[in-house]
């Protein structure tokens, strides 16, 4: 019973109620002027349904009546826009058809059915014999009364079910047409990339500063020599400035979406990653060949970042060991190469095959360009090698 009463309880019945009475008052008005032709305004729906902002208004509507749960969402199934297309506009005619066809009726019976319970207590005080069908030719009586709220459940079965039955028909007539639904599926899954992307940034850029903080910190205090102190201090100052640096630009990224991307550093700056690990006491032989600056932009950036985090794991796993770094550009690829000695005694990564979001960072970089990554031990020792093409890129930004 608490069931079948429940819609009644629902405000979307009302608005749903109120959206099928607006065409039908408006169809009682033509009658009123003009009773001799009643189809006209199913006439006049068409050239009306195929102005493409009608197409707009009509969904605006029916979102914010018909399933006003939906309103202002990506993924709404009544769609509040222009029609695009000229099957868009035919969908709006039908729809327009449709929403006139069931809002007469309902506006009918809401009248109708309102005075025929009306009527029924005004009969059941007196006031003359009934004219409606549920006591025609019966005498006035007072149990006349009783019958009045059989009218009014009638009338509200009528509106939950027309209801239902109009926002259906929104759904399937004002609801984004594939086009419409296979852009918005794309967008989300910018969106998502994006949200991705931006975590990478944050854990490759913070991490590797507070690496590098952490094991300088902890060399001075072991050092015990004031010089070795004061250039450790200097050396995390700038690198938590770079990390500030690269704090801004993601946040710039959320704040202004239209952000260009080519902020981010690329492999021209490595050597300020370079440096930074020299200065954690790590002794780096860098090897690089080939024109940097002429690495298309999404690689290149890419590759800062696998860079980066292939020594901020170095920092972190075995400390301030030899490390060797080759960057080379040839065959129509970007070859980057980063390895370190092993340490028996050091909680290195590949412990855990595959395991930690930094290395499987490092993959997924490597995998959207269309590249290859592979990370762990090598001949006795700790690699990093990513291969990245450049070849289709070169209108990267």
């Amino acid at each position: 019973m608490f069931r079948l009463l429940r819609p009644l309880a629902a405000s979307v019945t009302y608005t749903r109620w109120l959206h099928l009475l607006i065409p039908g008052a408006g169809y009682s008005v033509w009658m009123f002027i003009s009773p001799e032709s009643p189809w006209a305004p199913m006439v006049f729906a068409v050239p009306v349904g195929l102005v493409p902002g009608m197409r707009l208004a009509e969904g605006v509507q029916a979102q914010l009546l018909l399933a006003p749960d939906e309103r202002g969402r990506a993924d709404a199934s009544i769609s509040a826009s222009s029609a695009a297309t000229w099957a868009d506009r035919w969908r709006t005619v039908l729809w327009l058809e449709t929403r006139m066809l069931l809002a007469v009726p309902v506006g009918y019976a809401t009248v109708w059915l309102l005075a025929t319970a009306v009527d029924l207590v005004l009969t059941a005080v007196g006031n003359g014999p009934s004219d409606q069908w549920l006591v025609r030719g019966v005498e006035p009586h007072w149990w006349h009364a009783l019958l009045a709220p059989l009218p009014l459940l009638v009338m509200l079965a009528v509106v939950v079910l027309s209801g239902r039955l109009i926002t259906e028909a929104a759904k399937r007539l004002l609801g984004p047409s594939p086009v419409q639904r296979l852009t918005a599926l794309e967008e989300r899954t910018e969106q998502l990339l994006e949200r991705n992307r931006i975590a990478r940034e944050l854990h490759d850029s913070i991490g590797h500063a507070l690496t590098v903080a952490v094991v300088q910190a902890g060399a001075a205090r072991a050092a015990h020599d004031p010089d070795f102190t004061e250039r450790a201090l200097a050396a995390i100052e700038e690198t938590g400035r770079d990390a500030l640096d690269d704090l801004e630009r993601v946040l710039r990224v959320l704040r202004e979406s239209g952000t260009p991307v080519g902020q981010r550093p690329t492999l021209v700056e490595a050597d300020r990653l370079l440096d930074s690990a020299r200065g954690s006491g790590a002794k780096i032989d860098a090897d690089v060949s080939g024109p940097l600056e002429r690495v298309p932009g999404a690689v290149s950036r890419e590759g800062y970042r696998i860079l980066q985090e292939s020594l901020t794991n170095v920092l972190r796993h075995s400390g301030t060991v030899p490390v060797r770094v080759r960057i080379a550009i040839a065959d129509g690829r970007l070859e980057l190469e980063v390895t370190n000695p092993l340490s028996d005694s050091a909680a290195d990564p590949a412990a855990v095959p595959g395991g930690g979001s930094g290395l499987r960072g490092i993959r997924e970089r490597a995998a959207l360009l269309g590249g290859k990554a592979e990370t762990g031990p090598h001949e006795r020792e700790w690699r990093v090698h990513a291969r990245l093409p450049l070849d289709g890129l070169r209108a990267a930004p």
